[in-house]
């Protein structure tokens, strides 16, 4: 079974791929409680031949799918959970389904299915004994928190792979080659004493006046951290009543930088600034520890195997009505959106011009990094990794926005993920086929290269459980 028959093949099943992916996007689910979509993908991974694990600690709606034997060993990771209050139609104006419901803001009902959909077709190529090795599907939780594969890497999944590979929904085809920023969550809880706010204020101990103080204290740390470091929180619980005092208040707090050790040094000195609150309100404080994760590191030779793959594959081919549908949605975008967007992502301005990008840019990100974070961080300092983007939205599309679940919903999602998957299926053909086996020693020489003198540690604490909604 040859490459572009890998092709073929993901095109005569792009039937079930949609209507799987539409199943997700119709039913968006919270991050750890993805039931719906985790079971629908490994039904049909079961199915489809693949052994299937789901006895992974504390993780529900996290699972494993394999098929082959022997070496190399080749991951590829999938996302299923949506983002809050995003709820969406398909339509050019911001319409909820069901208000205050979440929706896929981040197309991650896409890029599961996609990252499938590869391993199905590699699959095909293995049993009809062209190529030989393991493929593996991994279906990880709860993204959007930052959490799902640095809970799975504790638990050891990831630490065999020979290389690992994914793809990310955006506005543009390209190699993700940058970095992303390490971070930590955690939420501040204080607690102190109430009392009536007008009639005994001195018998009171405020624990907003504790998250207040520790706000401003932070706002001052601001000054003497990294330009590219960032901070930022919201207050959970501000107490109740205006005339109590109130005794618990709680203030969650992402600390993100370009590199893990940065953010634990920042992280530490934050929980000196939450002490110095809770000691000048005569309040206590507790750490809740949510999520951490690395910074990405990805792997050049396998990123230019992926950017081949993708000219191989060829980008995805809009219709006039889903240029049409994109132009509405951009028309709904603020001033400034699409250029911002676009310097985020390193890309050429010139693409501002267009609606959807049906080219691959080669963009230049080695060692620049994107501002924000992913939890495939923590796969990428444990085995050489690798993904790109698909232009899964109009070009300058915001990701977790209303406009980005609108268009995951479309036609011009559904081509952007069945490119992706050919571009990952198409590289791990590549990896599998090569006899000689230099690709993956050169990757594995880069990873080598790359993490020497490193010893990776996870960041969760132990004792740490995933946060499962109710």
């Amino acid at each position: 079974m040859s490459k572009k028959k890998i092709f073929i093949w993901i095109d005569h099943r792009q039937d079930l791929f949609k209507d799987t992916a539409m199943k997700i996007w119709e039913n968006p689910e919270k991050p750890f409680a993805e039931f719906t979509a985790s079971s629908l993908q490994a039904d049909i991974l079961e199915k489809e031949g693949f052994t299937i694990r789901k006895d992974l600690k504390d993780l529900p709606t996290a699972f494993v799918a394999e098929y082959g034997n022997g070496r190399p060993v080749i991951g590829i990771t999938g996302e299923y959970d949506a983002l809050p209050k995003l709820s969406q139609k398909r339509v050019a104006q911001r319409a909820p389904v069901q208000e205050g419901a979440p929706g896929h803001g981040c197309g991650h009902n896409l890029l599961g299915v996609g990252g499938m959909a590869a391993a199905m077709a590699v699959k095909q190529a293995i049993a009809s004994g062209e190529i030989h090795g393991t493929i593996r599907y991994y279906g990880c939780p709860a993204e959007e928190v930052l959490a799902g594969k640095v809970f799975m890497q504790k638990e050891g999944v990831f630490d065999d792979l020979d290389a690992c590979f994914s793809w990310h929904p955006a506005s543009m085809n390209q190699v993700w080659s940058c970095s992303f920023l390490a971070v930590n969550s955690a939420v501040f809880h204080f607690s102190g004493i109430s009392a009536h706010a007008a009639a005994a204020p001195e018998m009171g101990r405020s624990a907003l006046k504790g998250v207040e103080l520790m706000n401003i204290g932070a706002h001052y740390l601001r000054e003497h951290i990294s330009d590219q470091a960032r901070m930022h929180c919201t207050i959970t619980n501000g107490g109740g009543e205006p005339n109590i005092v109130p005794a618990e208040a709680s203030v969650w707090y992402y600390v993100r930088a370009p590199k893990r050790d940065q953010v634990e040094d920042i992280f530490d000195r934050l929980k000196k600034v939450a002490e110095g609150a809770a000691m000048m309100t005569e309040t206590e404080v507790r750490v809740e520890f949510l999520a951490g994760c690395y910074d990405v590191l990805p792997n050049e030779v396998l990123g230019d195997l992926m950017y081949q793959n993708m000219l191989e594959a060829g980008p995805p081919k809009f219709s006039d009505a889903d240029k049409a549908f994109a132009r509405e949605l951009a028309a709904t975008f603020p001033r400034g959106q699409k250029e911002s967007v676009l310097r985020s992502y390193f890309a050429p301005a010139d693409l501002k011009e267009m609606d959807l990008h049906e080219g691959i840019v080669k963009t230049e990100g080695r060692g620049k990094v994107m501002a924000g974070s992913i939890d495939v961080g923590d796969i990428s300092w444990n085995v050489p990794f690798a993904q790109i983007t698909a232009a899964t939205w109009p070009v300058g599309t915001a990701s977790h926005t209303w406009q980005a679940a609108a268009a995951s919903g479309s036609d011009i999602g559904i081509k952007a993920m069945l490119f992706a998957a050919k571009t990952i299926a198409g590289s791990i053909f590549d990896l599998l086929a090569d006899s000689s086996g230099e690709i993956l020693k050169k990757s594995k020489q880069e990873f080598k290269e790359a993490t020497k003198g490193f010893t990776y540690k996870n960041p969760i604490p132990d004792g740490v459980k995933p946060k499962i909604p109710n």
